[in-house]
């Protein structure tokens, strides 16, 4: 199925993103459609910087445009398309003199495809997490919005009631005192009696029905509280808790905003009919009236269902985080962090009435600096909502008795000490007066950038077990997690950092880690201390650092590789192994190292002997130190081995399984300018990895193969003597010019025998490097040289004048080559 294809195919919400991403002239939509499979078959990305491929693929665009017309005017019904292509054509010609443009153009529009194609599968993989909890959802927001609906209703109902109680005893009330007022015999006041009596009868019965329907109400009311309360706020708590650790959950208070205010307004309307009974009995009462009675309790339970939705309203909207911070709810001394409170009951009368404050307390105890009340207010809230929105709070360690630490708490660390932040105010409104209290989900406070690896740890174990946010003891007796719910909180950690989560093979690979081989690893159970405090075998470093490395890698350096599945990411070497000897020659993956302590990835590739044995060759692992300097893309790209006559050559041909690897990281290449570049404003480089043939270590099909390079080790293919050199080749150099002598240069940065060595210093009088000495073919520019280019210094003057730089990082040594 082609791209196109798989575009037409998406939700309407993608569908239009695509359809509108085709809305100018630059290329029409119909060519797309029509020319579908030849587009996405040809390397337009390769034809942007080729000029030559260019020109090739815009004559053989013009030609299937040709016969895409010939096709139409054979056709009844395509008269239009048939002018339309021809329009199209003569659109076209304009690019004839400057074809990469037209192939620029083509690729960006390829590119931003797969971007919506991107974006639709994350969100199916969001979906896919859901669904069942999704269903559920719905069906229960159903039956809530039916049990609000009837409330409602009936509360509607009740007002026409008490409207026709009213009337009644008016009219009771008038034909009684002008039956006292009236003269008339015996019989017909014995007559008027028994129609008073009648009437009087009336009344009652509607008092009676009045009030039993109240408490028929009050029964339907407790039956949604509790429905609302102790169900869908305690949900949306706990999808709360899950998402401030990456979980994809909706966290939206549109829902309970409108239930808690529809619920607490129908209350208060039943309180305003109990005070109407006030009125009513003030008028007029008799023998056996109902309202005294009954009255008073129903009044309690309208009043309990009150306060107890308006207490349970005010919620801690978005949790404190610090804007630099590592996650929600690591807070540090002296530096700012924001949260915000909301009253789900939107009341306007009360905008700006309600004032909030903040304290914390709980083992060490802290001052609170900057703005500690706020009024809870609709301006800043986006749909008018009750919110205050604390943006500068600060908390500061205030040391108390012999220390910061509380007297109790002397066997937890301070990442494990966990502080609640709580809000106050007071709720007045229409005779009902409630104090509201909530507190955010536990906090974790330190004091330096240090702690801030293992606080978060702290933060994921404690809301990935603990669904009651007010035990603040939880590390005292920390729980071990299952497996299961261990690996959905880590897919949610490589969500959040790449937006992609953990697959399958990727999670039994950590299983098999950790337990070792099983059947299942459902009731597999791994302990707060195997995750954070003890080391992993043969390491030095725990299970989380280890991980939090990679996650840090991915965020900061691979997101985009890990968004659209580049990355296999965790698989054992062994499955490696298996997966790549089955593969094409030059078919390579990428995996994280399993023992570099702060992330490390690394590549393994197949290659085929004479003989057709396989052999799987793994180079060390780069880190952030070196992916800071060169993106992996780019390491990709120009990574170089160096073959027999020492020319260098690029083994990685596929990505697993048989992705070209120009198709899958061609986008992400990139190509420095002068202006990125400063230092090279004379020459355009690039740098390149390379290593001799011979010295790569790998894995040959047999019976005393290793298993490949030590990951432990900085990045290179080499386990022995010979180190990975990084080697910059000039692309278009104006040093042309040709010496018997340029070897001596070369070998002052490079050995002979391939060991890299610290740059010597160059010669004092130094002829043009050969491009011999690189036993490699690069583009010839005839007539430039040194002289010519109005460079008169020495080479080595040279360098010092613009200050070039030649580091020796680890066990990689940087190299210029100058052709």
């Amino acid at each position: 199925m082609t791209q196109w294809e798989r575009l037409q195919q998406l939700d309407t919400v993608y569908s239009q993103r695509a359809f509108d991403l085709y809305n100018g002239d630059e290329f029409p939509m119909d060519v797309r459609h029509y020319l579908a499979h030849w587009i996405e078959g040809q390397d337009w990305e390769r034809a942007s910087r080729d000029s030559s491929q260019a020109a090739f693929l815009f004559q053989v665009l013009l030609e299937n445009l040709d016969n895409q017309f010939s096709r139409f005017a054979q056709e009844r019904d395509s008269f239009l398309l048939q002018r339309n292509f021809r329009r199209y054509k003569q659109n076209f010609q304009k690019y004839q003199e400057e074809p990469y443009t037209l192939a620029t153009i083509i690729n960006w529009f390829l590119v931003k495809e797969k971007g919506i194609l991107n974006d639709a599968e994350l969100a199916q993989q969001v979906q896919t997490l859901q669904v069942q909890p999704a269903a559920m959802e719905l069906e229960s927001q159903r039956q809530v919005e039916k049990r609000l609906k009837d409330l409602k209703t009936k509360v509607e109902v009740m007002e026409h009631s008490i409207r026709c109680l009213e009337e009644q005893q008016d009219e009771f009330d008038f034909k009684y005192q002008t039956h006292l007022m009236d003269s008339c015999t015996a019989e017909e006041k014995k007559k008027q009696l028994e129609g008073l009596q009648k009437m009087l009868n009336a009344v009652d019965n509607c008092r009676r029905n009045f009030l039993s329907d109240i408490s028929a109400i009050l029964n339907a009311a407790d039956v949604l509280c509790s429905a609302l309360i102790d169900e869908e706020l305690v949900e949306w708590k706990r999808r709360q808790q899950k998402s401030c650790i990456g979980a994809p959950d909706d966290t939206s208070l549109e829902h309970l905003e409108k239930w808690f205010t529809q619920i607490i307004e129908c209350m208060f309307q039943l309180q305003m009919f109990l005070q109407k009974l006030d009125e009513l009995v003030g008028k007029m009462t008799y023998e056996n009236d109902p309202i005294p009675v009954q009255k008073p309790p129903l009044q309690s339970r309208v009043d309990t269902l009150l306060t107890h939705l308006i207490k349970s309203s005010f919620v801690v909207e978005n949790q404190p985080s610090m804007p630099q911070g590592r996650g929600l709810l690591v807070l540090r001394t002296n530096v700012q962090f924001s949260v915000k409170v909301r009253l789900l009951y939107k009341v306007p009368e009360l905008n700006h009435v309600m004032k909030v404050t903040v304290s914390v307390n709980k083992f060490r105890k802290f001052n609170v600096l900057g703005t500690l009340s706020k009024a809870l207010n609709m301006a800043e809230s986006m749909n008018g909502g009750m919110v205050a929105d604390f943006r500068h709070l600060t908390l500061k360690d205030r040391k108390v008795g012999g220390g910061g630490k509380g007297i109790n708490d002397l066997s937890l660390s301070v990442t494990e000490e966990l502080h609640r932040i709580t809000f106050q105010t007071q709720f007045d409104y229409q005779g009902l007066s409630v104090p509201l209290e909530t507190s955010s989900l536990p906090v974790v406070v330190i004091s330096n950038s240090s702690q801030q690896q293992s606080a978060w740890a702290s933060v994921l174990w404690f809301n990935m077990l603990c669904p009651d946010p007010e035990n603040v003891k939880f590390f005292e007796t920390s729980p071990a997690a299952t497996w299961p719910q261990f690996g959905e909180m880590l897919s949610w950690q490589f969500l959040s950092c790449g937006k992609r989560c953990l697959h399958n093979d990727q999670l039994e690979t950590l299983a098999i880690k950790l337990f070792g081989k099983q059947q299942s690893y459902d009731n597999c159970k791994i302990s707060w201390t195997k995750f954070s405090k003890e080391n992993l075998p043969d390491t030095n470093f725990t299970l989380w650092v280890w991980l939090d490395g990679i996650l840090n890698l991915v965020k900061l350096y691979l997101s985009d590789l890990w968004s659209d599945g580049s990355i296999m990411g965790f698989v054992s070497k062994g499955k490696e192994r298996l997966l790549l000897k089955k593969k094409q020659n030059g078919t390579f993956l990428l995996r994280f190292s399993e023992s570099i302590k702060d992330g490390g990835i690394t590549f393994s590739w197949v290659q085929y002997a004479n003989d057709g044995t396989p052999s799987v060759h793994t180079v060390k692992p780069f880190t952030s130190t070196d992916l800071k300097q060169i993106a992996l893309p780019d390491i990709l790209c120009n990574f170089r081995i160096m073959v027999a006559e020492n020319i260098p050559v690029n083994p990685l041909c596929y990505l697993y399984p048989n992705t070209p690897k120009d198709q899958a990281f061609g986008k992400y290449y990139s190509e420095k300018t002068e202006e990125e570049n400063p230092y090279l404003k004379y020459l355009k480089t690039k740098l390149v990895f390379v290593s001799k043939e011979n010295s790569c270590s790998g894995v040959r099909e047999g019976p005393e193969s290793d298993l490949c390079t030590q990951d432990r080790d900085p990045p290179s293919i080499s386990d022995a003597g010979d180190e990975d050199v990084l080697l910059r080749e000039s692309e278009k150099s104006p040093m042309l010019s040709s010496s018997t002598t340029d070897a001596d240069i070369l070998n002052s940065m490079l050995d002979i025998d391939g060991e890299s060595t610290v740059p010597k210093p160059f010669p004092a009088t130094s002829p043009h490097i050969s491009l011999s000495c690189l036993h490699q073919n690069f583009p010839e520019s005839a007539g430039d040289n040194l002289e010519e280019a109005h460079f008169t210094d020495t080479f080595q003057e040279f360098f010092n004048e613009i200050n070039f730089q030649i580091q020796q990082e680890d066990n990689v040594n940087l190299a210029l080559a100058l052709s």
